[in-house]
């Protein structure tokens, strides 16, 4: 371990910096990455950015696999990365460690959860960060910073050694800045062989519609430049309910599943836990069977509805984010707006199981905004070879 100062963009969990050689030569040799702390490396304590979880857990004993497999690709880790009070939370503040600076947009949030990981590449710290989406923590500081990120269909790369919010949400995903690093992550961290996503354009109508104008407006000459690869995208509803339904649904799954996980270490260590942080574990407390009930109702449908539309290789395509990041002076009023408008897009791909990659398609108010593609369950590395096509067509990094 070492200190260093280059951590200009206050990435990093605070303390000696946590380094580890890489374990053998591959596709990822010579490249630097760092993790959300919320990944055990052996000999180290996970804090899961809260500092009563840090104190009444042990010091792990192995590390987690994903990151054993990067070291074996050649990568080393040179650190971990701040992530939100136990990971519930989507603007990137953490009260305790201090919240990490938006290297895109410095008067702006970072985005959370996954916040360290998304500054440390956007700052060129690390060539590539792990962190983990539930919501949107990787799709969303993505959005906010700049990058490349991707949340993989669930289940596609192994959490173990990771701690959990809300685990038939969890992923590991991952943030770069060039398109084809993206691409070189997953060819070391996906299972299978790579199957093409050649179907047509999706434009869901309902997250365009949620987004605001000047993003729409900024996004749609680059949805038009990348039809040039597909064809006109074809116009689709797939929540006829409202968008606001999927936020509701979404939320009460996942507040039921997060007292699962963390309830009753909440409970008997009684933590500190910072603003928002606090009325969020709360609310999840409360938050009665009867009302989660109809959500996962809800969820089934919406698969049922939209897994189907892309069997054949169809891409769903969308604002990242209905905003650019959320100035760091906007109270909790406007910050629950956003979380509400942006969670009814980033439920689609939660609630569904499937891979999102967000592109750094745009700028709006000196701001980025990202534009995100939808494949089926398992067409991760495909989605990944059209991402770098819609890339080079934006004449976005390769």
């Amino acid at each position: 371990m070492a200190i260093l100062d280059d951590d200009v963009v206050n990435a990093f969990v605070p303390g000696r910096r946590l380094e580890r050689p890489a374990l053998g030569t591959g596709r990822l040799s010579g490249l630097r990455f760092a993790v959300k702390d919320l990944f055990d490396v052996a000999g180290s304590i996970t804090t899961y950015g809260n500092p009563d979880w840090a104190a009444s857990h042990p010091v792990a004993v192995a590390t987690a696999p994903v990151i054993t497999t990067l070291l074996q690709a050649g990568a080393r880790l040179v650190g971990k990365t701040k992530t939100v009070e136990l990971a519930y939370g989507l603007t990137g503040e953490n009260v305790w460690h201090g919240t990490p600076v938006n290297p895109r947009a410095p008067q702006r949030f970072p985005g959370g959860s996954s916040c360290g990981s998304a500054t440390a590449v956007a700052a060129d710290l690390v060539d590539f960060a792990l962190g983990s989406d539930t919501a949107g923590s990787v799709r969303i500081p993505a959005s906010y910073c700049g990058l490349y990120g991707i949340r993989p269909s669930h289940g596609a790369v192994s959490l173990a050694g990771a701690f959990p919010l809300a685990p038939s949400f969890d992923t590991c995903g991952w943030f770069s800045r060039t398109a084809s690093l993206l691409v070189g992550v997953g060819d070391v961290l996906l299972p299978g062989g790579r199957q093409p996503v050649d179907g047509p354009l999706l434009r869901v109508e309902e997250a365009w519609v949620n987004a605001r104008p000047e993003v729409a407006e900024v996004l749609r000459p680059r949805l038009e430049r990348i039809e040039q690869l597909r064809g006109r995208a074809i116009g689709i509803r797939v929540v006829p309910e409202g968008i606001d339904s999927l936020f509701d649904h979404f939320r009460t799954v996942q507040a039921e599943e997060v007292w699962a996980s963390l309830g009753r270490w909440i409970e008997t260590a009684k933590p500190r836990l910072g603003p928002g942080v606090r009325e969020r574990f709360a609310a999840a407390k409360a938050t009665d069977p009867a009302i989660a009930g109809p959500g996962r109702a809800f969820r089934r449908v919406l698969q049922a509805r939209v897994r189907p539309l892309l069997a054949a290789g169809a891409v769903l395509v969308f604002p990242t984010s209905p905003c650019p990041a959320p100035l760091l002076t906007a109270g909790p009023a406007e910050q629950d707006a956003v979380r509400a408008a942006t969670i009814g897009v980033t439920a689609i791909a939660s609630l569904c199981g499937l891979p999102e990659v967000t592109l750094p398609a745009g700028m709006v108010d000196g701001a980025p905004v990202g534009l995100s593609l939808v494949a089926g369950p398992g067409l991760d590395r495909g989605l990944l070879a059209f991402a770098c096509d819609a890339a080079d067509v934006l004449g976005l990094p390769i």
